[in-house]
């Protein structure tokens, strides 16, 4: 949900890449100022806080080309290939376990730029984020704290952000009674309690989602995930990419299902997350079977985004609520809310922050489909994916070995193991099966890398080897050790 860790500059690509050298004659060539462009004095603020806006009006609409462009953009060597994470968390009170409120939230967002000096993101007078460099910390629609990592080449760098970032909230927040869970959902209080954050798009959305599907506010208020961001080198890598990445997620999701409870009690699923996501919005969600396809590539995405319907414009510091509109009406100035405005490549890079797919592309690749988990998870999930999908051989492997996957069995894998987990049939065998030649695979691409990084595959080589997936060990403790109440979890999954 979150705008993702490496925000793009319109227009121009930082290497000077297709986006950079496709100008038009009479076109306004823009740079969006950004905070790290303004040096950070001690605790500032970044005066508008994302999604940004150009610094000058379009004089002529968009084109399709410029859009495909800004995706092509991404394309880079291997060797400026790097590795962002994004993770969430729940802020609670230690006494009495309940979500912390806006103002309590202020309070931490402000005690970290204070004493750890972060620049803040303000909205309308509320401090809605932190940024400092690279990284960015964002606030979810019910308060899930997100930390959107600077793109890194190593996995230890990755880690060792992890590991800053939560030693510097858990600093902050244990003077003020506030700890941080580490899970796929709530697992203890109701829709209802769950306090709103003062983010205009989230308004939108909130009153947008149940007129698309019957759990998108769940989605929204009591979810955290945990993804990864990664590079691709041409087009034909990011399909390869693309399509490993949604034909193994389902996959990740076994490994790292991590949400069994809801309001007190076991909910019927490994990772009611996962699920969740399966009626949010189907028009912005999903496995997109059109990647599969042989005419796939970044026009054919281009041209799913477009059809998107939208969220929202942000102008003068506003958001101008457009749900249900057509971002192709928008590029030919027709959109009803904003008759005459003409769309910038921020609006088209907000655009795409607001399609969930369980792979999404941007000028990189996220994968979306793992649960919030403690922090040895944090740093086990991009050694997952990066040992796959960094390494030549090992994506090989899993195109060879996905190539003959029907739509219908990469559907049924994403409905059923939300439920089955690692137990879920496919086949001869059970995912559990393919899970542990999928892990030999990403442990073979570590170890290929050469950064001595496959020890932090230790947790998902435990799941695997165990059968037992994080959920299953939750819910065992439930039934014996917790004697069936979900209240110790909240110290169980502390980071």
């Amino acid at each position: 949900m979150a705008v993702a860790s490496r925000l793009a500059v319109a227009r121009v690509a930082p290497d000077g890449g297709a986006a950079g050298r496709r100008r038009r004659r009479g076109r306004p060539v823009v740079a969006v100022p950004t905070a790290a462009g303004r040096g950070r004095g001690r605790g500032g603020a970044v005066a508008a806080s994302p999604p940004t806006e150009e610094a000058v009006q379009m004089t002529e609409p968009l084109t399709k080309e410029d859009l495909m462009a800004y995706l092509v953009s991404g394309c880079k060597p291997n060797e400026n290939w790097r590795i962002g994470t994004e993770h969430e968390k729940f802020g609670f009170e230690v006494d009495t376990l309940r979500p912390i409120k806006y103002d309590q939230i202020r309070d931490i967002l402000n005690g970290l730029a204070e004493r750890f000096d972060w620049d803040k993101i303000v909205e309308e007078n509320n401090v809605i984020g932190l940024k400092q460099g690279k990284q960015s910390i964002s606030l979810e629609p019910g308060g899930q704290f997100e930390l959107s990592g600077a793109p890194l080449e190593t996995l230890h760098q990755t880690c060792a952000e992890v590991n800053s970032h939560l030693y510097q909230v858990k600093a902050v927040g244990e003077e003020m009674g506030i700890g941080f869970l580490g899970i796929g959902f709530q697992p203890k209080w109701a829709l209802s309690d769950i306090p709103i954050m003062p983010k205009g798009r989230y308004e939108i959305m909130r009153n947008y989602m149940p007129k698309v599907g019957s759990l998108g506010l769940d989605m929204m208020f009591r979810t955290c995930t945990v993804q990864v961001n990664l590079d691709f080198s041409s087009e034909q890598d990011m399909i390869r990419k693309f399509r490993a990445g949604l034909a193994l997620q389902p996959i990740a999701t076994a490994i790292f299902a991590n949400s069994p409870f809801k309001e007190g009690k076991p909910n019927g699923y490994l990772s009611l997350r996962s699920h969740i996501w399966t009626d949010t919005d189907n028009n912005r969600s999903g496995m997109l079977p059109f990647v599969f396809d042989d005419s796939f590539g970044f026009e054919r995405y281009v041209d799913y985004a477009l059809d998107v319907p939208m969220y929202f414009v942000y102008r003068n510091k506003k958001y101008i609520d457009c749900t249900g509109m057509s971002f192709r009406d928008f590029m030919v100035g027709k959109l009803p809310q904003a008759p005459g405005e003409l769309p910038t490549l921020n609006d088209w890079e907000n655009h795409l922050t607001t399609i969930f797919p369980e792979v999404r592309l941007k000028r990189y690749l996220e994968m979306r489909g793992a649960d919030g988990g403690p922090w040895r998870r944090l740093c086990a999930l991009p050694a997952f994916w990066v040992g796959l999908l960094y390494d030549e051989e090992s994506l090989q492997s899993i195109s060879d070995m996905t190539s003959d996957w029907t739509n219908e069995e990469r559907e049924m894998l994403r409905r059923k193991v939300p439920v089955t987990g690692l137990k879920t049939p496919f086949r001869d065998g059970y995912v559990r099966d393919l899970a542990e030649e999928i892990l030999q695979l990403s442990k073979n691409g570590l170890e290929r890398r050469g950064y001595k990084e496959v020890g932090f595959l230790r947790e998902v080589d435990a799941v695997i080897s165990s059968g037992v997936t994080p959920a299953e060990r939750l819910l065992n403790l439930y039934e014996t050790k917790w004697q069936r109440s979900v209240d110790p979890v909240f110290q169980e999954l502390l980071y």
